[in-house]
């Protein structure tokens, strides 16, 4: 099937992406890896009248220390630069892990950091991992740019926080504490496939071995990332890490998702997953709070 006709743009400046969204705004669309945008133009999901490749926007690129508060990934870095990173497997082993879940090789060669989050499937393995690590969002339009945090980011499927006039150039990702453990675990039908549900947990332990720290999120169990950093610190935090605890935040994690039924699964049977998932990528976080992956 062909796509509907469209016009082309390939700026080479951030400056002009950003021009060319102002002046057409809704009727364009950004092409980065063209993962998810080229499929849904063959099947005419999406008419855009303007498509916006930012292939050559070099200043979009790359992976960047911020000193010692983190990590800035541009929006058109590749999964598979990410993925070989030294730097994101010293400073984000979640990110290195859950990176590996991402399609298949070859999606990952072409797929982009941006293109996955703006995308902001309710399945994917990226928006999880950011809101569990409480990153940042940096949006920019012509006026100017702002921040988001990743758990305002996303609204719903398919729909985040970018307006139709602004551009996503970065994620940043705070360093957490030295020594914390993270995890991601994940259960699909094949390898590569998107995911029935998934959890990305983190837990940093304090000199006494009680949990100092903690965050967590969830992918597949409802319309955009579940964001159980609230559950988790209420639960854990200040706490010896214990079985016992791991079941108490998955069965209230199971309580408040909210799944739905599909051709892959039902909504129950997510739900069930959702708390295997948690128990499971929190338990192997507490387990790695001495080791690195």
């Amino acid at each position: 099937m062909r796509p509907p006709p469209f016009a082309y743009a390939d700026p080479r400046q951030c400056h002009e992406v950003l021009a060319l969204l102002a002046q057409y705004g809704d009727d364009a669309k950004i092409l980065a890896g063209g993962q998810s945008l080229l499929p849904m133009l063959n099947f005419r999901l999406a008419r855009p009248g303007y498509l916006v490749d930012i292939n050559h926007v070099d200043e979009l690129d790359g992976i960047r220390p911020l000193g010692d508060a983190g990590l800035s990934i541009g929006a058109m870095t590749r999964h598979r630069t990410v993925e070989q990173s030294a730097l994101v497997r010293e400073r984000c082993p979640l990110l290195h892990e859950a990176i590996q879940h991402v399609g298949h090789l070859q999606i990952r060669h072409r797929g982009t950091i941006g293109g996955s989050l703006a995308h902001a499937d309710p399945a994917a393995e990226l928006p999880g991992v950011v809101t569990a690590l409480g990153a940042t969002l940096r949006i920019r339009g012509v006026k100017g740019e702002r921040t988001v945090r990743a758990s305002e980011f996303f609204l719903g499927p398919l729909t985040t926080a970018i307006r139709a006039d602004e551009l996503l150039i970065a994620v940043e990702i705070p360093d957490w504490p030295v020594g914390t453990g993270m995890a991601f675990c994940e259960f699909s039908r094949r390898q590569g496939d998107f995911a029935l549900s998934g959890a990305a947990a983190l837990v940093a332990l304090d000199v006494n071995g009680n949990v100092a720290r903690c965050g967590l999120a969830l992918i597949a169990v409802g319309g955009r990332p579940f964001d159980g950093n609230v559950i988790v610190t209420d639960l854990l935090k200040g706490e010896k890490p214990a079985e016992a605890l791991w079941r108490a935040v998955a069965e209230r994690v199971g309580q408040a998702v909210e799944p739905n039924t599909d051709i892959h699964a039902p909504a129950d049977y997510r739900r069930h997953l959702a708390k295997v998932m948690t128990a499971k990528a929190l338990a192997i976080a507490v387990r790695r709070t001495a080791t690195k992956l």
